[in-house]
């Protein structure tokens, strides 16, 4: 069997984890903002000074991780199961690593039906 075989067997994200996607660019930008870095430290490649936001999060940390691990551009292509988590964990250990930033935990449903409330 095919990998693209083995894929299309394998649910999509559902729609919480989306919204915990969502919740956790949030935070990632909220730590980003705080520890006071700038889209320009962090990518070394914009000259105009911006702040992060969750959509910038998603578009430049999130999608770069994905496209370069998994060669897929939209996060609804994601698998249900293992491809959300290794990006997470990608993400969480270059904040920690090379940024020396705490990533803030993926989000739970707790924390996602508390949100909605």
């Amino acid at each position: 069997m095919s990998k693209e075989q083995t894929e299309d067997k394998l649910e999509q994200r559902t729609i919480q984890q989306n919204n915990a996607l969502r919740l956790y660019f949030r935070h990632i930008a909220k730590a980003l903002n705080e520890a006071g870095y700038s889209i320009e430290q962090v990518l070394n490649h914009y000259t105009i000074e911006l702040i992060w936001t969750p959509e910038l999060v998603l578009e430049i940390l999130w999608r770069t991780a994905q496209k370069r691990m998994l060669g897929k551009t939209s996060t609804k292509s994601l698998l249900k199961q293992g491809e959300i988590d290794d990006i997470v964990l990608a993400i969480s250990r270059f904040l920690g690593e090379r940024l020396k930033i705490d990533p803030p935990a993926f989000p739970s449903l707790e924390s996602l039906e508390e949100l909605n409330k």
